[in-house]
């Protein structure tokens, strides 16, 4: 993979993971099937430590000459060959559900991927499993009671992959932000918008602390990861607390505040489903059992960390 195809940052912005070397040197050739915001993050880290890396995409190579660069669009039959994938060892699965609710991954390519006989599969999920708790904060040993028809999809596809008898990992995330996809945006471009709703947290995590936590989950002995693993930092909040120190950073105006009984009849169907849902995720599990020390721990450094982008 050529470092055009998986859209580096800067190299003084690349992140020295502690896990990095350990996980690079455990890995033969890593397929991560979804070049998207996350997918694109993981490959960098580990391309630039050595791992040959294959990246999958929706549109076939335009320069027709990157080794890297893996066509893949199940709907229009651009499948990988086998030989395509030879010597793949880990494979990382960021392609949410198809518009039937089902794994286009596993459906796909299910039978290829147990004749590579892959050391780890991880798969990206969502908090959204839980559904809505009031607020109350949810685990890996929580109840699953997903309300919205797309965390139920997702549901079904980490039931799917359970079931698939290979090595798979389920990693369930919350809101991703980071370089390039943060609060300082919207203030930026005059999107932002400042809703409240009283007693209503969201949980989130830096998506490199995403990476982070795959390279430590990879560098550990197979006996010791947990089958399902959340990943957030440890600071749910408000969005206009968030979105309050994006304008601090920036050093702009907040848009005037608006209350969100006021404004939900003029949501989309989307934006009403995000706010419909009221949880706080813990990453106990990942901190505290498996001793991996985030990068971000509250969003004042995840954000912080972004201000780069605008100075």
């Amino acid at each position: 993979m050529t470092k055009e195809s998986v859209n580096p940052v800067a190299a003084a912005d690349r992140i020295d993971h502690p896990a990095l070397a350990t996980a690079a040197a455990a890995i033969d050739r890593l397929l991560v099937l979804g070049g998207g915001y996350t997918g694109r993050r993981v490959a960098m880290a580990l391309e630039a430590a050595g791992v040959p890396v294959l990246l999958t995409h929706r549109q076939p190579d335009p320069s027709g000459n990157d080794p890297g660069w893996l066509h893949f669009d199940p709907d229009q039959g651009a499948l990988p060959s086998q030989s395509d994938l030879a010597g793949v060892s880990h494979v990382l699965v960021t392609i949410p559900p198809n518009a039937g609710g089902r794994d286009p991954v596993l459906e796909s390519l299910e039978a290829t991927l147990r004749r590579l006989d892959p050391t780890w599969v991880g798969y990206l999920s969502t908090t959204g499993v839980y559904g809505d708790t009031g607020g109350a904060w949810v685990d890996e040993t929580s109840p699953t009671q997903p309300l919205l028809e797309r965390s139920q999809a997702r549901l079904a596809c980490e039931q799917a992959w359970r079931r698939s008898g290979l090595p798979v990992q389920l990693l369930r995330l919350p809101a991703i932000y980071g370089p390039g996809r943060n609060p300082m945006l919207s203030l930026r471009n005059g999107t932002a918008r400042l809703i409240h709703k009283p007693g209503q947290v969201f949980s989130r995590v830096h998506v490199d602390d995403i990476v982070g936590a795959l390279l430590h989950t990879i560098a550990l002995p197979p006996q010791a990861r947990p089958d399902t693993l959340i990943l957030a930092d440890t600071c749910p909040c408000p969005s206009s607390e968030i979105l309050g120190l994006a304008a601090h950073l920036l050093d702009c105006r907040l848009p005037e505040v608006q209350r969100y009984a006021d404004v939900a009849p003029s949501l989309g169907p989307m934006a009403r489903s995000f706010w419909s849902e009221n949880r706080r995720a813990s990453s106990r599990r990942l901190r505290d059992d498996l001793g991996y020390r985030l990068l971000y721990p509250t969003y004042w450094e995840g954000l912080s960390s972004c201000s780069g982008d605008f100075f």
